[in-house]
């Protein structure tokens, strides 16, 4: 069991669930059951794309990672192999529930996540098809919430660059490299916290999937006095809005960019991974700033939630 905790790096799943739920909050959709049922798609599809990674890569991790489940024996290639295809299978199944919409995106996740493990990651298109696929999965998020994908765009894009950056420097966690690729992910992440605090005040003054008004439901007596209150409860919630997202996004900061910065000091095998596995925790905060930036603030708190189970257990399992 152990074995195929450490092969599906088990502690990553924590930053999935937030891709679905910010994909709802940022295509202006309230989560439903269909998010569950996104969520599920993407856990199933993210681990197909872990145990595939593994099958690729057993003849390297030989020689880099011997003590991985695969080079180790502890696991079949074979049996990691029909897992990445049962574990995508399920995952579209999951998705065509949820409609037609659901089910394309999902399936160009599934190509993605198939093209990038066995063909592209050792190519320069690798990252860039490691950040469309996050990209992707918070897409699959919005439509599945039947929001609007336009709206969802720019902060897929915003995931998709941090993944990018990420991924850049994973491509050195074996054997090092130089301090350019952590150097560039942390510039990466500070422009990344920067777009997600910068002024919003137009966004702001628009009502997300969280917060709908209720003044219109107001006792008739009640409602000139509810009309006089509007001003000032607006101006409330769009700054409790901003002191949200600015505190994600410098928990994001903080979460990613202390390790970016040690392993360009030194970019060794281990800070290396330190970068890479931060980067990859710092996830959840970014995913809860985008969505507190959509103006869904309960949303931003149920993913930030998940951040201390993902540390905890990524100190047991890597996630890399």
């Amino acid at each position: 069991m152990h074995a195929w905790v450490e092969l599906l790096r088990l502690p990553a799943l924590f930053t999935v669930p937030g891709d679905a739920l910010a994909g709802a909050a940022a295509a202006g959709a309230r989560p439903n059951p269909r998010t569950l049922v996104a969520i599920a798609s993407s856990l199933c599809l993210y681990e197909a794309g872990m145990a595939l990674n593994d099958w690729a890569d057993r003849a390297e991790d030989a020689v880099d990672r011997p003590h991985r489940p695969l080079p180790s024996g502890r696991i079949r290639p074979a049996a990691a192999l029909a897992a990445a295809g049962g574990l995508t299978a399920a995952g579209l199944a999951l998705a065509s529930t949820a409609g037609r919409r659901p089910l394309a995106v999902a399936g160009a996740l599934a190509a993605t996540v198939w093209s990038y493990d066995l063909v592209l990651k050792r190519t320069p298109a690798g990252p860039v098809a490691m950040a469309a696929a996050r990209s992707l999965d918070l897409l699959l998020g919005g439509v599945a919430a039947n929001g609007d994908m336009h709206r969802a765009l720019p902060s897929a894009l915003a995931l998709g660059t941090h993944t990018l950056a990420v991924t850049t420097v994973s491509r050195h966690e074996t054997q090092g490299g130089s301090p350019w690729a952590p150097l560039s992910a942390l510039a990466t992440t500070t422009a990344l916290a920067w777009s997600v605090t910068r002024d919003g005040a137009e966004r702001d003054r628009q009502p997300g999937p969280d917060r709908q008004p209720g003044w219109d439901r107001q006792p008739r007596g009640d409602r000139q006095a509810g009309r006089d209150r509007q001003p000032g409860r607006a101006a409330a919630t769009a700054a409790n809005l901003v002191s949200l997202r600015g505190a994600l996004a410098a928990v994001y900061a903080a979460t990613a960019a202390r390790p970016l910065f040690h392993a360009a000091l030194n970019p060794s095998p281990q800070l290396t991974q330190r970068a890479v596995g931060g980067g990859i925790r710092a996830m959840i905060p970014l995913q809860a700033a985008l969505a507190a930036r959509s103006g869904a603030p309960v949303t931003a708190l149920l993913t930030a939630a998940l951040a201390p189970a993902a540390r905890r257990f990524g100190r047991k399992v890597s996630m890399t």
